[in-house]
């Protein structure tokens, strides 16, 4: 097989994770994204940054290295620039950040914000190369449901700016339900104190991991999940999945809807790589989810923008429907008179399709004909099998395409139909289908008839 085919499997295996979840993805963004895209440096560069520019630090970045984590080098240094900033480097801060009660590592945190300020673009066009933009052209295209981010800097509201971004501990308070939100999970140089940088910052970000992995549960059960910018053996990639590997992957089963894109500029000249990846997350403990191997991005972001149910929608004007609808039976409605201008919902029912766009859904002429012969996602199909989803039912398919030649998804006929609503495009099956792929699983010879 080509690499050409694996990128073709691949983008087909993502395509049908979309179909059948039916909602759009969620990005989980890692430093590698600004590295890749504007010379962010990574965690360890930033730190021997901030080592080179304190003069307290006298000794080089691998002392440290050889018996600190992280973590704990950046405890070290936020004392060594907080002795700095209170003595020779006073004029280095800005006199507000010498008051009694602000924090003693707000001074390494800063000193991160200008950096992080000072080289981020402020616009797309300062992106160096046009394949750079023509990825994030792509990348915008996803229109992901959420985005999460252990990034400090404020690239992803660059590119996403119709998206709201809530920092920190902000995020316990977020309502779950909305969309068009960048979870900055580690902090953003919005406000520096709210960085997770230093060992102390990380013990009591444990405290309230449990909180943020049951947040973002549903995220991961119902969404599928793409990380990005973060290799496998990253501790973030691991501290997440840790907490709810549990409850989202029983007997070390595949992951089938979370997906880790890792680059290689030289993975046409190899072999071609597994389509699945083992994360060892501690503790005798692994997770298994899907593997993408890519050169270029451009390709997967376009995978993953294949489901252009939400073209229309503004994010904006979606998550405050959402959140004034939520609030509506949550609070207002029983104890107060609530206070909304229905302008925007008044032109948005007066206009054929609006209301439509506006909750990323539309319709379709005659549905009872249609859902009579054909009333089964691929997943419902695997449910009916006794499958967990639709993964297993997607592999029959599969090898009965390589064992007959037909790819019985790849035109209408008895066994499945696609319906195309708007630029968007989903799979449906009928009870022939449920036969064949029950014919399949038990081993029992087949006959297609199309």
């Amino acid at each position: 097989m080509s690499y050409q085919q694996y990128k073709q499997e691949i983008t087909d295996d993502v395509r049908v994770c979309l179909e059948d979840m039916g909602c759009q993805p969620i990005l989980f963004v890692g430093s590698g994204i600004s590295k890749r895209y504007f010379g962010a440096p990574n965690w360890e560069q930033l730190l021997i940054g901030l080592s080179e520019a304190c003069p307290r630090i006298e000794d080089s970045f691998a002392f440290y290295r050889q018996t600190s984590s992280f973590p704990e080098i950046g405890q070290l240094f936020a004392s060594k620039y907080r002795e700095w900033a209170w003595r020779e480097g006073k004029e280095e801060f800005p006199t507000e950040l010498f008051l009694q009660n602000t924090p003693p590592d707000i001074y390494i945190k800063y000193k991160i914000k200008e950096l992080l300020d000072s080289i981020t673009p402020i616009d797309i066009e300062q992106i160096d190369t046009e394949e750079n933009k023509a990825e994030i052209e792509a990348l915008q295209n996803i229109r992901p449901h959420a985005l999460i981010t252990t990034n400090y800097d404020q690239f992803q509201e660059l590119v996403f700016p119709d998206y709201t971004p809530i920092v920190g501990q902000q995020i316990l308070k977020s309502n779950h339900a909305s969309v068009g939100e960048i979870l900055k999970i580690h902090g953003c140089t919005t406000d520096p104190s709210s960085m997770i940088l230093t060992s102390d910052d990380y013990a009591d970000f444990t405290l309230r991991k449990k909180y943020l992995s049951a947040k973002l549960l549903t995220y991961f059960a119902e969404h599928p999940l793409l990380f990005l910018g973060y290799r496998a053996e990253d501790s973030n990639i691991k501290a997440i999945l840790s907490d709810i590997d549990e409850i989202i992957s029983a007997d070390n089963q595949l992951i089938p809807n979370i997906y880790l894109l890792e680059w290689d500029p030289d993975i046409e000249r190899k072999s071609l790589p597994a389509k699945e990846k083992l994360i060892a997350i501690g503790n005798h403990r692994s997770v298994r989810v899907k593997s993408i191997v890519a050169n270029s991005f451009q390709w997967v972001y376009e995978a993953f923008g294949t489901n252009a149910t939400l073209e229309k929608v503004n994010p904006k004007l979606l998550r405050a429907l959402l959140a004034r609808t939520y609030d509506m039976v949550r609070y207002d409605l029983p104890k107060r008179t609530v206070e909304v201008d229905f302008r925007v919902l008044e032109n948005t029912l007066n206009t054929d399709g609006e209301l439509a766009r506006v909750y990323g859904i539309t319709t379709l002429d005659n549905p009872t004909a249609l859902n009579a012969s054909y009333p089964h996602t691929i997943k419902q199909i695997g449910l009916l099998l006794g499958f967990s989803g639709w993964y297993q039912v997607n592999q029959f398919f599969t090898q009965i395409k390589e064992e007959t030649g037909i790819d019985i998804k790849s035109s209408d006929n008895r066994y499945h139909i696609k319906v195309k609503i708007g630029n968007s495009e989903f799979n449906k099956y009928s009870d022939a289908a449920v036969e064949l792929a029950r014919n399949k699983m038990k081993g029992v010879d087949y006959s297609l008839e199309l």
